[in-house]
């Protein structure tokens, strides 16, 4: 499957890592709360070392269990401001996950959406996903928000199934399909 980076919204250029980007990923990664609730806890610098790497590699996104996580970049200053993930959960059922982190500076001013709306398109017309969905602790109310803006609807409430950080959790799960996306706006 084949796909194009970098790509280009209004306000914003969603590209592949560089090496350059270690400090911000840094900062990204070792926030205390950008990680609150992501399944790692803040990393050391030699933690968000090994996952730059892994973000620096060529994806082909034709197996299970890949992922594409690109760096999300103002156009206007070059700052970093985030990440957005896709992963392939099921290459043989061509479905798709969606994830994104943002640093808190970043907050409310619509570049997760504007960010994320460009990879579900790419999942869906690039990939040919069929189903991409995105899942969350159930305390995160800003990104289930943002789940719903994009078009995704709740599908699962899954009741204290997974022991994080300490903690029994709840697991949202929110879905799209493919005729759902081409189908927005009409």
């Amino acid at each position: 499957m084949t796909y194009s980076l970098p790509i280009e919204t209004d306000r914003l250029t969603l590209r592949r890592y560089l090496e350059t980007d270690y400090d911000d990923l840094l900062k990204l990664q070792s926030n205390n709360d950008v990680t609150r609730f992501l399944l790692y806890e803040s990393r050391t610098p030699e933690q968000v070392r090994e996952s730059l790497a892994g973000r620096l590699a060529d994806v082909p996104m034709d197996t299970d269990g890949q992922a594409l996580t690109v760096a999300v970049i103002m156009r206007d200053t070059g700052q970093h401001v985030g990440e957005v993930t896709l992963f392939v959960h099921s290459a043989e059922h061509r479905t798709g996950e969606i994830g994104f982190v943002f640093h808190p500076d970043f907050h409310g001013r619509g570049f997760a959406a504007e960010a994320s709306v460009e990879l579900l398109r790419l999942g869906f017309e690039e990939l040919g996903m069929h189903r991409i969905i995105g899942r969350l602790d159930h305390r995160n109310t800003g990104s289930a928000n943002l789940l719903k803006r994009l078009g995704m609807r709740q599908e699962a409430h899954f009741v204290r199934n997974e022991f994080l950080k300490g903690e029994w959790t709840d697991e949202l799960v929110f879905a799209l399909l493919a005729d759902e996306w081409s189908e927005r706006g009409k």
